[in-house]
């Protein structure tokens, strides 16, 4: 039998070798079975600072989990995208005996990771593999944090499936898991090792450009091959579509194609930066150097818009996520030492459907002025507009950098944010940052850096589904994960893709 302890209580300067000390003092019989269900900091003392933890131990071996049921006549499938979504779900097929085609506009991450270093360095921009694009999805470069808002059942079989492929072990208790991009890059080789091993394929640099019916449902889809430009198809009796929020083309040619789709609000703002250093004194107060870099989370109702800070990067940097010429989008990443200077983090402030318009696409088209209004703002060649908190909220250009020096690697050019954003936006923030700052003190730091512009939060449109996953519009269309419209982050994609996975094998279950 298993015996579960918790609100165990350490002090930062304490061993987890303790917990194991624990568990072998209530056991006669020796410890077979010991875990970390969960660990999560209590800082609010910060003169007394600890770790709390649950965990499980038995003095019997526990059974491994059980295989999954095999289809004995499996579907064809092919998975459009080779993000979290898209490849949860392929990794899930696999385990019900089904061989999916994945097809990724975007390169493998080996190649990917040259191709963005190129555009960070050389702004050369390659529009089918970037941050937005290729393996592993935006998520590759932004930290791979895996913690989620949704409270979905397989949010825990996320965790244990990722550490099956090279995460650390940590990441199935910590209290806000997080991989790295460094180690992420490790994770995605080892998950397509096993989907090739396993009779899946890959398709790189492979566009999908349409799908054709028979008697109403999907029976191919075709594919552009990026380097020969030659137009390929592959025979299917379903298919996912794992997009990622930002392949606006896909979404255009899928609503021309009739499948049914709808627009939907989201958030736009700019990564603000602070020195890590302050930010960890502000949470945690003499003993930050003892802890992991320090993270926040904050909401403000101060203005009429809800203004939040989102993807989080603690020690980490500004980076160019741009996917389409002539725009400057920002994202932030961080490695798994979460060693940098700066933290940084985006601020959002939600749009509503008033501010671009009752269009399928309008929100889109809103994104991309935005991110045009960026680029010239920032001079060209991909620099960011940016400026010091002080002077945004003073109405004045900035001309020089305080305390806290700009990470965004394709430079920087000062620049009035409100030419930029929309004014509901830029009065929104001025109105939250002080008002964060009530809460953590230092966020208003007159040093701090605002970057121009995040604007991929979400998609701005949901590929329609019903109950059974399936498009509203065409069978045998599954559409899946954060481009779709139904997840918003690593772990809710990669569960969604998992979902949809059993939702396919239940219904070939019989067939």
């Amino acid at each position: 039998m298993i015996t579960r302890l918790d609100n165990i209580k350490l002090h930062i300067s304490e061993s987890e070798d303790k917990l194991f000390k624990i568990a072998q003092k209530r056991l006669k019989n020796g410890v077979k079975y010991f875990k970390i269900l969960k660990k999560s900091l209590d800082a609010r003392d910060k003169d007394n600072i600890f770790w709390v933890y649950s965990i499980a131990f038995s003095d019997e071996k526990q059974e491994e989990e059980r295989e999954a049921e095999r289809l004995a006549n499996p579907p064809k499938v092919a998975v459009i995208g080779s993000g979290p979504a898209g490849l949860f779900c392929a990794l899930q097929l696999i385990e019900h005996g089904v061989q999916p085609i994945i097809i990724e506009r975007g390169e493998c991450v080996e190649e990917r990771r040259k191709t963005i270093e190129n555009f960070f360095e050389n702004k050369v921009l390659n529009t089918n593999s970037n941050v937005q694009f290729g393996e592993g999805g935006a998520g590759t470069f932004s930290d791979g944090k895996l913690n989620t808002q949704t409270h979905d059942g397989l949010n825990k079989k996320v965790l244990e499936i990722f550490k099956k492929f090279g995460a650390p072990e940590e990441i199935t208790y910590q209290n806000k898991p997080h991989i790295g991009s460094d180690k992420l890059f490790l994770v995605l080789k080892n998950i397509r090792k096993y989907v090739e091993e396993h009779g899946g394929i890959y398709l790189f640099n492979q566009i999908f450009t349409g799908f054709e019916r028979k008697n109403g449902k999907i029976c191919t889809v075709f594919h552009k091959n990026l380097h020969t430009g030659k137009e390929e198809q592959a025979t299917v009796d379903c298919a996912v579509i794992a997009l990622g929020h930002s392949a606006r083309d896909t979404f255009k040619m899928l609503a021309e194609s009739g499948v049914a789709m709808e627009a939907r609000d989201f958030a736009v703002g700019v990564r603000i930066e602070h020195l890590a250093e302050k930010i960890g004194f502000a949470q945690y107060g003499k003993n930050f150097k003892l802890l992991p870099t320090a993270d926040y989370k904050l909401v403000s109702h101060a203005h009429e818009r809800t203004v939040f800070t989102f993807c989080m990067c603690p020690g980490g940097v500004v980076i160019p996520a741009a996917s389409e010429e002539g725009e400057v989008v920002t994202n932030g990443m961080s490695l798994y030492a979460r060693d940098g200077i700066n933290s940084n983090s985006a601020l959002m402030v939600q749009m509503k459907r008033e501010d671009f318009g009752d269009g399928l696409f309008d929100g889109m088209e809103f994104q991309r002025e935005i991110e045009r209004r960026a680029y010239s703002a920032g001079g060209g060649n991909y620099r960011a507009p940016v400026q010091l908190y002080k002077d945004f909220l003073k109405d004045r250009a900035s001309s020089s950098f305080g305390e806290v020096k700009p990470t965004y690697a394709a430079g920087t050019a000062f620049a009035p944010l409100d030419s930029v954003l929309p004014k509901i936006a830029t009065d929104a923030l001025k109105a939250a940052i002080p008002d964060m700052d009530r809460r953590l003190k230092g966020f208003a730091d007159p040093d701090a850096i605002l970057t121009g512009v995040e604007s991929r939060f979400s998609s701005p449109v949901r590929i329609l589904r019903g109950a059974d996953g399936e498009s509203v519009s065409v069978k045998g269309l599954y559409p899946c994960g954060e481009g779709a419209g139904y997840s918003g982050g690593i772990t809710s994609s990669a569960a969604d893709g998992l979902k949809i996975a059993e939702i396919i094998f239940e219904k070939w279950k019989n067939h």
